[in-house]
């Protein structure tokens, strides 16, 4: 237990830190950390969850000021920060609360690895949990904001922590938490359910129903009841452009096709087995990925399929507690030779997430850049050290999340301005980093804009321009 602490420990202070420089600097979004703010805070408020930064893509069917969250994704699991961001009214909580989400999965993947490998040595159990830590995955989610999905990492670890000892029971509750993170858990649940099945068929039935009908219900019923265009947006991303989901029914062997076209996805699927040595697919656990994965290189859309952002976080545990597994068998199969073989897999691991990790966020770390202030960073703190609090404000991608906490805050996007206006609302800061790529080209012409309409310019420095209507 005191090495599982000592790894959980030293994996939370790195996450917390790397989070919290790369939000002093800037680095994070609206898209997706001030969105995420702005529902934390709702839940916090009493209020249904609702975005006005997500308003900015809201689609033909929106009028409102701020998108209702659960019209987008069903994540009700995130109303558990509420009552600490009440006491703690600042975004950075969210930073926080995501590192120790991860950490305690660390502490639950180390303790596993020592209840079930013990036979390796004592350094087997804290080289996977290390491995475990800085498995790319986890450092994408840590890199890129906040996510929900965080919640279902913890969660998957126990589940499968549960498994392992043979709590059937136990593993079948953790797996069912999962339910309340995101829609498309749900068909994880099921294929969690098939496995248990064979273990305790009570559980495994139930998670086989649930999970379907949830992710059924929270797809064709409460996600559209939310959404003001009436429907699951995401559902016509996983069919193809001449007819969406049905051309895939009706055309089964396109979907085959689809998982291995572009080869981008081959390399995802290389990549995600890659932090076990591939010996994950030793273990039927690793048939836990399968859902994730079907639906991300089934989808048309392009961010799904690679290795960027946060989509693998939840394979991670999988992959881990697979490779745990896995050991556990060659051992058993092969007491002669076994043993031998899988005492070098610990320390494989830990070298192949060294050598990784300098392609992926936490190799910033190693950089006197992150840890240092700049000039920029500074420009950008007296720009919003310019906005009253309880303002209505207009902002750019990467100040938006700063502001979230004391201000209404919308995205630098075309058509917002207007819209607020016809809604007798106005906005009455406009706060912009001039070189945020995204929304392609729209911060400079909301900006353009503005200044044509009579907003005047009360700041501009290093890039970052504030206007006072």
């Amino acid at each position: 237990m005191a090495v599982a602490t000592a790894v959980a420990v030293a994996a939370f202070t790195g996450y917390v830190l790397f989070a919290l420089r790369r939000h002093a600097l800037f680095r994070t979004t609206g898209y997706d950390l001030g969105i995420f703010g702005q529902a934390v805070r709702s839940y916090a408020e009493l209020r249904a969850p609702a975005s006005e930064i997500r308003a900015a893509t809201g689609g033909p069917g929106f009028q409102g000021a701020g998108f209702p969250l659960l019209g987008d994704h069903f994540h009700p699991i995130l109303a558990v920060l509420a009552p600490v961001y009440r006491l703690l009214p600042h975004i950075e909580v969210l930073l926080v609360a995501q590192a120790a989400l991860v950490a305690s999965s660390t502490y639950t993947i180390t303790r596993t690895a020592a209840r079930h490998l013990g036979h390796l040595g004592a350094w087997a159990a804290p080289c996977l949990g290390t491995a475990y830590a800085l498995s790319w995955p986890l450092q994408q989610l840590i890199g890129f904001d906040f996510h929900e999905v965080a919640f279902a990492v913890p969660l998957l670890a126990l589940a499968l922590a549960a498994y392992l000892d043979g709590r059937w029971t136990a593993a079948a509750w953790w797996a069912a938490a999962l339910l309340l993170v995101k829609e498309d858990m749900g068909l994880t649940v099921f294929a969690f359910g098939l496995l248990l099945l064979r273990r305790h068929r009570g559980a495994g039935a139930a998670l086989c129903v649930l999970g379907p009908v949830v992710t059924a219900l929270a797809v064709f019923v409460i996600v559209p009841h939310f959404n003001p265009d009436g429907s699951y947006t995401y559902l016509s991303s996983t069919g193809s452009s001449d007819g969406g989901s049905a051309v895939l029914l009706s055309h089964p062997w396109e979907i085959v096709q689809r998982l291995f076209r572009p080869g981008t996805k081959v390399v995802t699927v290389l990549m995600v087995l890659l932090p076990s040595a591939f010996l994950a697919l030793r273990s039927p656990l690793s048939l836990l990925a399968v859902p994730t994965l079907g639906w991300r290189l089934t989808s048309e859309n392009p961010a799904y399929w690679g290795t960027q952002y946060h989509y693998s976080a939840v394979l991670a545990p999988i992959v881990f507690v697979a490779l745990i597994d896995a050991l556990a068998r060659i051992d058993r199969d092969r007491p002669r030779h076994g043993p031998a073989l899988t005492r070098t897999v610990p320390v494989l691991v830990v070298a192949i997430a060294a050598l990784v990790t300098f392609k992926f966020p936490l190799a910033q770390a190693f950089t006197g850049e992150l840890w240092q202030d700049n000039a920029r960073a500074a420009a950008g703190r007296a720009a919003l050290a310019r906005v009253p609090d309880g303002a209505q404000v207009l902002a750019s991608n990467s100040v938006a999340p700063h502001l979230t906490d004391r201000d209404t805050v919308h995205l630098t996007a075309q058509g917002v301005l207007e819209r607020q206006e016809r809604q007798h609302r106005p906005i009455d800061w406009i706060v912009a980093d001039t070189s945020d790529a995204w929304p392609e080209g729209q911060t400079r012409a909301v900006l353009d804009q503005a200044t044509a309409s009579g907003y005047q310019q009360v700041y501009a420095a290093q890039g970052y321009v504030v206007l006072r209507r």
